[in-house]
């Protein structure tokens, strides 16, 4: 355990200084929600039932912009084969790394939402209801990327693999994070039924995630 925290400390000490990517995914998120309404006109109704969608899209692309960097820099330095042959296993090593990614890249998209949502005319319920599936929804997308990232870590060019084999695993949480949310503002669904699925969904990447990067990189590394 003691390991454990001291990598998760680490990584989040890299990711927070400059350069370090956590801050790129918080500034595009932030694009993302400005210029939508000046895409979309001042059509003030259009926005508030566009609004889940653009946030939950936003968090999707920012964490997918910063998913290379889970393990490239450890791969580049060394350390990363330091990981693989130390006495924890590998497979939560890789679960703390992605933690520690979610807190320094994910935590603060879902820190912003609340601010973003009044550039869609989101009221307070709506946004809650956003920030809450985020909260519930972005694990998923940081412990499926992971999968990407270590198939990709090894590989040339393996940023545009990884976009390739994150995004389709990463659509279904799109689809309950917004149908969630939507349900909050215009219905008719009720919003336990899709929140239900997307915190499934996140247990179920907690779960499978870390074996499956694990695999990945012990096959990369050999």
């Amino acid at each position: 355990m003691t390991a454990l925290s001291a990598l998760i400390s680490r990584d989040i000490r890299i990711a927070l200084r400059v350069g370090g990517g956590a801050l790129i995914g918080v500034l595009f998120f932030l694009t993302v929600v400005v210029l939508m309404p000046f895409a979309v006109g001042p059509d003030l109704a259009l926005l508030s039932r566009l609004g889940p969608a653009i946030l939950w899209l936003g968090a999707l692309l920012a964490s997918l912009l910063t998913l290379d960097r889970l393990f490239m820099a450890d791969h580049e330095d060394g350390s990363l084969d330091l990981i693989t042959m130390s006495r924890t296993p590998l497979e939560l090593a890789c679960a703390a790394k992605a933690l520690a990614h979610w807190l320094a890249a994910g935590l603060p998209l879902i820190v912003a939402t609340p601010v973003l949502g009044l550039f869609l005319n989101l009221d307070m319920v709506a946004t809650g209801a956003v920030a809450l599936t985020l909260l519930a929804g972005t694990p998923a997308l940081t412990f499926t990327g992971m999968i990407g990232a270590a198939l990709a870590v090894t590989l040339h060019r393996g940023g545009l693999l990884m976009a390739v084999l994150v995004l389709p695993l990463s659509i279904p949480v799109l689809i309950f994070g917004v149908a969630a949310s939507q349900a909050v503002i215009v219905g008719p669904m009720t919003f336990g039924a899709p929140f239900s699925i997307l915190c499934a969904l996140s247990l179920v990447s907690l779960v499978i995630g870390p074996f499956a990067a694990a695999a990945s990189l012990r096959h990369g590394l050999d």
